[in-house]
C-alpha cells in the first residue's frame, strides 16, 4: 500500500490557510482552488496534515480546527522535533524560510514545499541549497504555475520542436513587486526557457538610493522591465503590460497563455510565412498548489527529482535579485551568478 505522508504547516496566515476565502467567489476561482498550503495538503490523497504552527497561538488553533490537524504549535522547531514529519510546508513571510528549511532538513524531514519568494538574499539561498542537498531532501518551490498541466504542455510542445527553435520568452505581468509578484514571472520565464543557467540580466525598477541600508533594500520595488539572457541563447523579457500572460516565440511559431492561465493559443508558420492558428493539447484547469503537492509525493515515492527543485528555485530568485542589482548599477548588465551574495531585499515586515 502506498504510504500517507505526514505533513506539518509552518505559517497559518494568508498563503498557509486563508487565501481560498479571497478567491472562492471570483469568476476565475477554478484556476486556483485549492490554493492555500493547508487546503492542498487536505485535498491530496497521499498527505495528512497532522500539525500546524504559527507564533500567534489563536491563529494556529483556528487553522488546526479548520483543517482537521491534530496539534497546533507556536514554535515550528518544536513541531518538527515532536511530530516525525515527512513533509513541511513553509508559508511564512520570507525571512523565516531559510532557517526553517535548514532546521527541517537537519531533523529528518524528507520533503519541503516552500512559498515564494524563496528568501531575501542569495546568501540565504546558498544555505538552503546546501542543507537540502546534503540531506537529500525533496523540494518544491511555491511558484504554482510551473506544476499546472497547461504550462507543462507548453513546455512539452517547445521541447518537441512544435514552434521550431526557441528564441524568446516574454512575461506580460505589469510592473509588479520584485519579491511579491515578479518571483512568479521569473520562475515561469525560467521554466519555459528550459530551466537552464543564466548568463546575465539587465533591468529597471522603482527605488532610490535612500531606500538602501547598506546592502539591504528596505522596500520591495516594482520591476518595470527586465531582460534575461539564458545560457542556451534564449532571451527572456519582462514588460510593464499587465494581464499575467506569457508568450513563447520560436522560428516556426508562437505560444501565448491567456488571462492568467485560462487557456492558450498556438500559431505556426504557414506555407506563405504567415502565422496560422493551430490546435494543441487540451489545457485542463487545475490547482497549482495541489499539483505541486502531488509532484512532491511522486518524488518521495520514486526517489526522483521534483519539478521545482532547489536549483531552479535559487536560479529564479537570483534573476530577481540580479534585476534589482542592475537598476542599482544604473542599468548595467549584471552577470550571474551574483558576486554580491549579501544583496538583500527585506522590508521591515518581511
Amino acid at each position: 500500500m502506498a504510504p500517507t505522508y505526514r505533513v506539518g504547516l509552518v505559517g497559518c496566515g494568508r498563503m498557509g490557510t486563508t487565501i481560498d476565502d479571497e478567491v472562492r467567489h471570483r469568476p476565475n476561482a477554478k484556476l486556483f482552488l485549492p490554493y492555500s498550503h493547508a487546503a492542498a495538503v487536505v485535498a491530496c490523497e497521499r498527505t495528512d496534515l497532522v500539525a500546524v504552527s504559527d507564533p500567534v497561538a489563536d491563529k494556529a488553533e483556528t487553522a488546526r480546527s479548520r483543517f482537521g490537524a491534530q496539534t497546533a504549535y507556536e514554535d515550528p522547531e518544536e513541531m518538527i522535533r515532536q511530530e516525525g514529519l515527512d513533509i513541511v510546508c513553509i508559508a511564512t513571510r520570507p525571512s523565516p524560510h531559510a532557517p526553517i528549511t535548514q532546521f527541517a532538513a537537519e531533523h529528518g524531514v524528507r520533503g519541503i514545499y516552500c512559498e515564494k519568494p524563496l528568501c531575501n538574499s542569495m546568501a540565504e539561498a546558498d544555505r538552503m541549497a546546501a542543507a537540502i542537498n546534503k540531506h537529500g531532501v525533496k523540494f518544491n518551490y511555491g511558484a504554482q504555475r510551473r506544476y499546472v498541466r497547461m504550462y507543462r504542455n507548453l513546455l512539452d510542445m517547445i521541447e518537441a520542436g512544435q514552434i521550431g527553435e526557441l528564441q524568446a520568452v516574454i512575461a506580460y505581468c505589469g510592473a509588479s513587486a520584485a519579491q511579491w509578484g515578479h518571483t512568479h514571472a521569473a520562475d515561469m520565464l525560467l521554466m519555459l526557457a528550459g530551466d537552464g543557467s543564466v548568463d546575465w540580466v539587465q533591468g529597471t525598477a522603482r527605488f532610490e538610493a535612500a531606500d538602501w541600508d547598506g546592502d539591504r533594500l528596505t522596500l520591495d520595488p516594482p520591476i518595470e522591465t527586465g531582460t534575461i539572457r539564458f545560457a542556451n541563447g534564449v532571451t527572456g523579457s519582462m514588460v510593464p503590460a499587465g494581464g499575467y500572460e506569457f508568450e513563447v516565440s520560436g522560428t516556426q511559431g508562437k505560444l501565448r497563455t491567456l488571462s492568467n492561465g485560462s487557456g492558450y493559443t498556438w500559431r505556426r508558420v504557414g506555407e506563405h510565412g504567415d502565422l496560422e492558428d493551430a490546435v494543441g493539447p487540451d489545457a485542463p484547469i487545475e490547482s497549482g498548489t495541489l499539483r505541486a503537492m502531488d509532484d512532491l509525493v511522486r518524488a518521495l515515492d520514486d526517489d526522483v527529482p521534483t519539478q521545482g527543485g532547489i536549483d531552479v528555485a535559487c536560479r529564479s530568485q537570483e534573476i530577481i535579485l540580479g534585476l534589482v542589482a542592475s537598476h542599482r548599477a544604473h542599468g548595467a548588465r549584471v552577470p550571474l551568478p551574483l558576486t554580491d551574495r549579501a544583496l538583500t531585499i527585506r522590508p521591515d515586515n518581511y
